[in-house]
């Protein structure tokens, strides 16, 4: 049986902010005032029979869309199996979905995470690097802050030799507006440990990532 380890590092999951900035979070029905209130802004009548429910609905798919906030990626990094036979080399996650929302229009981006690192004193579950990837994309976000907030929570809690992340996003907030040109992909990426240092390392996970995308 793998032997689990408990990682020095774990905390228990964060809940929601109470505050903002020093400010009380705003309540369930302030929330729904406010989309209510946008709703009034763009042209249409927020008491009419299609949207009066709208509000409620979009403040329970907000719980859902930013739960990342009340979540930390630590406590989906604190069982570590040492017990892998001995195994040393890359480990890879190709083609992990995950949408997220731009900071500056609030709007969606969508995309694929490929993630790597190198074992030092064991590994993690696989499950559990899609959901360190969930819990940042679950936020506000920018598409180059989510890829470094992927590579350096692995970093901090697994203590690797190296970490590979590249994130590849089509952003709405420039094919639903602005310039409107769609099919445009976004690819970002972040390295530490032997990947930052060997550029071979780098070239050898984008040919794993490529690779699959060629015979997928």
């Amino acid at each position: 049986m793998d032997a689990v380890v408990q990682h020095p590092r774990a905390r228990v999951p964060i809940p929601a902010p109470k505050t903002i900035a020093g400010v009380p979070r705003p309540t369930r029905e302030q929330a729904e005032a406010a989309v209510r209130t946008l709703i009034a802004w763009a042209g249409d009548d927020p008491a009419r029979e299609g949207l009066i429910d709208t509000p409620k609905r979009v403040v329970k798919a907000y719980a859902e869309l930013f739960s990342g906030y009340g979540k930390s990626a630590a406590e989906h990094l604190e069982r570590v199996f040492e017990d892998v036979q001995g195994y040393g080399d890359m480990v890879v996650l190709r083609d992990i979905p995950y949408h997220s929302h731009c900071e500056h229009h609030m709007v969606p981006f969508v995309g694929k995470a490929h993630v790597a690192y190198y074992p030092s004193n064991g590994v993690v579950g696989l499950s559990k690097i899609a959901r360190v990837v969930d819990v940042f994309a679950k936020r506000l976000q920018t598409q180059e802050a989510l890829t470094s907030q992927i590579a350096e929570a692995i970093d901090e809690h697994l203590k690797p030799r190296g970490v590979a992340v590249m994130l590849e996003g089509e952003h709405m907030c420039m094919s639903m507006r602005g310039i409107q040109k769609e099919g445009v992909s976004t690819v970002t990426t972040q390295f530490s440990g032997v990947f930052r240092d060997d550029a071979s390392e780098q070239v050898r996970f984008i040919t794993l990532v490529r690779a699959g995308q060629r015979t997928g």
